[in-house]
């Protein structure tokens, strides 16, 4: 059996690097790992998760945007994520309860949409 210690990254495919920096950087305000220095190739850290931000074309394959939602982002107040990205100037889906988590969904720049999520029930022990 193979031991899989973590998810190393995840790569998000875009098709403006510039609009994507703003987008994970300025906006949504995740670290950039300032240890790579690479003109398509962009990592911001989500606390336990690097997301890779890199421009397709140069990395073999074509452009096409996440499956809707395949990133689900971690906040403490989803309502108050949902007015700042508003205040940005980004639509910004409704915000959902299913009545243990909440959340609201947002496209970046290449179209990804990405899930602001909360939980607020504990997991049943």
């Amino acid at each position: 059996m193979i031991e899989v210690t973590r998810v190393d990254y995840i790569r998000v495919p875009v098709d403006d690097i510039e609009a994507a920096k703003h987008f994970y950087g300025e906006v949504l305000g995740l670290p950039r790992n300032e240890h790579l220095d690479l003109e398509d190739w962009v990592e911001y850290e989500a606390s336990n998760l690097t997301l890779a931000v890199m421009t397709p074309h140069t990395h073999d394959y074509e452009f096409a945007p996440l499956p809707s939602s395949t990133i689900a982002l971690g906040v403490p107040d989803v309502a108050e994520a949902k007015t700042q990205l508003e205040a940005a100037g980004l639509e910004v889906g409704e915000l959902w309860d299913s009545g243990v988590c909440n959340g609201v969904g947002v496209d970046d720049p290449a179209g990804n949409r990405i899930l602001l999520h909360h939980r607020y029930q504990p997991y049943e022990s």
